[in-house]
């Protein structure tokens, strides 16, 4: 479906919600939890159209982050600004939806949420409106930011290579590609295809080695699956410690929070595996973000560049990296010890919007090779 198509389709139902309102219906925002998977003043550049607008001293945040971590920073930002967050909290996609179908009577000012990918189908919905801060262009590398600035990254993943210490050698290990040879055939572990990490991934690899390529590397995963796919990250882990498969492909930090649950099982499964980052000689490790953007509708501007701000600077970056063992998008910032003791890795070189922009074809590529 076309942009033009779908924003006229949003126009008609923001339309049917206006006249539902106007008969006495309304809707309270409530928090719709999410599954379990998943010194900073004011810009030069974020204040120009916010002039002249009454603050109104509060920003309401949908997000699809779920951890204390991220409350106690809001908590914080409420502290330091006097300006109230409200957050309501559910899935991506549901977010998404949700913000599509208030249209102009939506309350929320900033969407927060994983996954480039998700971020870009907010942008391609019509559901978000450029920012232009030195601030956030300071903070925030230009390949972790949109390119017409629509959203933000606010933390950094890896998907990486996890493997068995007792069965498999790291110095076996090497690039994603490799992964398709005959010697891995029935040892690789892996989510569905629909998963968006994946969608990602593959998405990255069509942009670095070509349609032909990336679809190659699709069909050989397939061939060499210890099982169909299934799970989540974190049973990718369980599954190469109970022997069903010898390698995965996973997300860093799923590994550190494993590393650090209150559960003694997936603290045991997380000391069994090995992390391994790919393709280092060659295209660099796949990453992605979690992101923040400011809605289309947003009625409280000011304010939430403000909080967009302050969850990329130092003091926020530190947080996020300490208490859910991501990477940090601002530069100046060091990632955590565990982090670290994996060590440094290089990254992709391509600007996170492609993740997005080759979408399609991905989910096109994972059918024609019949990954599930």
């Amino acid at each position: 479906m076309s942009k033009a198509l779908k924003i006229m389709l949003f126009g008609l139902m923001s339309l049917a919600l206006a006249v539902v309102t106007a008969c006495g219906a309304s809707e309270e925002p409530a928090s719709e939890p999410e599954e379990a998977e998943t010194e900073q003043g004011e810009s030069e550049g974020s204040s120009e159209e916010a002039a002249g607008e009454e603050e109104s001293g509060e920003v309401n945040l949908y997000t699809s982050r779920h951890y204390e971590s991220d409350q106690e920073l809001y908590k914080l930002f409420e502290e330091q600004t006097g300006i109230k967050v409200n957050v309501v909290e559910g899935k991506g996609d549901e977010l998404i939806e949700r913000l599509n179908i208030e249209g102009e009577s939506t309350e929320a000012d900033l969407f927060i949420t994983a996954d480039a990918g998700n971020l870009h189908v907010a942008s391609e919905s019509d559901l978000l409106q450029p920012v232009e801060s030195e601030v956030l262009a300071s903070n925030i590398p230009e390949k972790l930011r949109d390119v017409d600035n629509e959203w933000f990254g606010l933390t950094k993943r890896a998907r990486v290579i996890v493997y068995a210490k007792d069965r498999v050698d790291p110095a076996e290990l090497s690039t994603y590609e490799a992964l398709t040879e005959p010697e891995w055939e029935g040892r690789v572990t892996v989510r569905e295809s629909n998963n968006m990490y994946n969608v990602s991934l593959l998405a990255s690899l069509i942009e670095i080695n070509g349609e032909e390529e990336a679809l190659s590397w699709t069909e050989g995963i397939v061939k060499n699956m210890a099982r169909a796919p299934q799970g989540n990250d974190r049973d990718q882990a369980k599954a190469i410690v109970a022997g069903e498969g010898d390698v995965a492909i996973m997300n860093t930090y799923y590994i550190g929070n494993m590393l650090h649950s209150e559960d003694a099982e997936e603290v045991k499964v997380a000391e069994s595996v090995g992390v391994f980052f790919p393709n280092q000689e060659t295209t660099g490790t796949h990453i992605n973000i979690s992101g923040i953007a400011l809605t289309k509708h947003a009625q409280n501007k000011e304010s939430a560049i403000k909080l967009m701000e302050f969850l990329t600077s130092e003091e926020s970056q530190e947080s996020f990296s300490a208490a859910n063992n991501e990477y940090p998008v601002n530069p100046n910032v060091e990632p955590n010890e565990l982090l670290k003791s994996w060590g440094e890795f290089k990254e992709q070189d391509i600007n996170l919007s492609v993740l997005g922009e080759n979408q399609q074809q991905a989910i096109r590529l994972f059918d024609q090779a019949g990954w599930k």
